[in-house]
């Protein structure tokens, strides 16, 4: 062929491009996926035993309902019982976690007096749990648009 140049010596580039989009896009289907996997549970019946004991919890789900009530594991507690169950927690097993739901009528105030009281009782890993279907409430802006190259 009149067009073509014999190549001189080895190939020493190797072309990742189409490597790092296809590990982009993997990336992007487990973190979708991930999210219906994790509220998947199995449903088991345990076997019972007459020697044992309950396992230590290694999270408190601490819950402020819109009526002003506090749950902890699901169970309706007041607010000086929730700071002796953390307590008793942290002593339990210093690497207890919180996971705080709150309703979004809650008054911030509230919120952040059971965030205080959480890390008042050294409980060093904690987090807020979000509804991760909701959008942009309304009334609130949009993120701001970036700055383009422009032409």
């Amino acid at each position: 062929m009149a067009g073509m140049a014999p190549r001189k010596g080895m190939i020493t580039g190797i072309n990742v491009t189409p490597l790092v989009d296809i590990m982009l896009v993997l990336l992007i289907i487990f973190m979708l996926t991930a999210h219906v996997i994790a509220r998947q549970a199995i449903e088991i019946e345990l076997p019972q035993a007459s020697q044992g004991t309950a396992p230590v919890p290694t999270t408190l789900n601490i819950a402020l309902k819109r009526d002003g009530s506090l749950q902890l594991n699901g169970q309706p507690v007041a607010v000086d019982a929730l700071g002796t169950a953390i307590q008793a927690a942290v002593v339990a097993n210093p690497k207890v976690q919180a996971l705080i739901a709150a309703d979004k009528d809650v008054p911030y105030g509230r919120i952040v007096g059971v965030l205080d009281l959480v890390q008042r009782l050294k409980v060093t890993s904690f987090a807020l749990q979000i509804d991760p279907t909701g959008l942009i409430p309304p009334g609130m802006p949009a993120a701001p648009a970036t700055a383009g190259g422009g032409n």
